[in-house]
């Protein structure tokens, strides 16, 4: 093989991403900007120990092979302390920097975790409050509530530049992974159970959301859109969606969690306002019981129990026919 189609073999991987934006590398947003960067410091820091391992491994090689008469061999050597200090000292102290590292930044990043700062230097203003978002997950889209302006929205998602957002999400049945990577790492939406990301936009632009979690047959249809707006642009937005419409009512949630793929995008200028509660609850259906309902009716159930007379004595609550068996 000549040396000019080796060259063209190791630059091939580098051709075939030169069309591509590597979200993850270059995100858009301070939350998925410090998570890169957890990623690339603590990537370099492990390379220190795996590159000069595979340069020796090629020095060793060469030096020690076959046909080199010059090389010294010692057929009684056995230890060097120096040796042994340098192949366990050096991956001792990359995993506790890597370790260090990775614990402080899972902490800063935290998806529950209340933004402090929008960008580096610059942090949260004391009279900003965050944008706040519910995120339920639907076969197979998207439906976001915005509780502060009262509107709904199908696989369409849009927050103003440098305003922290706050979500909250669920699922309605199947269990779904909610990722834009150019804005945050990705977050899990279960039936029954809320999750929380926090996170903010600092570039305005389109971006791709999608689920991360395979869900049925139209996964791979299960994407929106998610835009970076100017304040200004963002309320044009609200108003444009308050001028479509309509009410996201009980009915209409019904027809809508209906499995669809390809569902496209609508927007509601009204929506029920506990809807996002009672989908949380599983209690869409008037006929079923909210889960804040039986844990409070079981919560009741034990106190009950707990103020019975003889249920704080032992052998008082015990069968008879157990403390006759204890007896003999």
């Amino acid at each position: 093989m000549t040396v000019k189609r080796l060259r063209g073999l190791l630059l091939l991987p580098l051709v075939l991403l030169s069309g591509c934006h590597l979200a993850l590398l270059d995100p858009s947003g301070d939350v998925a900007r410090q998570q890169s960067d957890i990623m690339i410091v603590t990537t370099l820091i492990t390379l220190l120990i795996v590159v000069p391992v595979l340069v020796a491994i090629g020095i060793i090689g060469w030096r020690y092979r076959a046909s080199n008469k010059q090389a010294h061999y010692d057929a009684h050597w056995d230890h060097s302390p120096s040796l042994e200090l340098l192949v366990w000292a050096a991956p001792l102290v990359i995993i506790i920097a890597v370790g260090a590292i990775s614990w402080i930044g899972t902490h800063q990043v935290d998806p529950y975790r209340p933004l402090t700062r929008v960008a580096p230097g610059q942090p949260v203003a004391a009279d900003v409050k965050p944008l706040e978002v519910d995120v339920v997950s639907l076969r197979w889209k998207w439906l976001f509530f915005y509780p502060q302006y009262g509107i709904a929205t199908v696989n369409q998602l849009a927050a103003p530049v440098d305003r922290p957002i706050r979500f909250k999400l669920t699922s309605d049945e199947m269990m779904d992974a909610f990722s834009i990577p150019e804005l945050a790492g990705m977050i899990y939406t279960m039936p029954g159970m809320q999750t929380m990301l926090h996170a903010v936009i600092n570039k305005p632009g389109q971006y791709q959301g999608f689920s991360a979690n395979y869900s049925g047959a139209g996964f791979t249809d299960m994407r929106f859109t998610f835009e970076g707006m100017s304040p200004q642009d963002f309320d044009s937005w609200i108003a444009k969606a308050r001028a479509a419409g309509g009410t996201l009512d009980l009915q209409a949630y019904e027809q809508l969690r209906q499995p669809e793929r390809d569902a496209g995008t609508h927007a509601w200028a009204s929506f029920e306002p506990d809807l996002y509660t009672r989908i949380l609850e599983r209690c869409v259906d008037a006929s079923q019981t909210c889960m804040s309902q039986t844990m409070s009716a079981d919560t009741h159930a034990g106190d009950a129990m707990q103020d019975m007379p003889g249920m704080h004595d032992d052998h008082a609550a015990k069968p008879a026919a157990m403390q006759a068996a204890e007896t003999h």
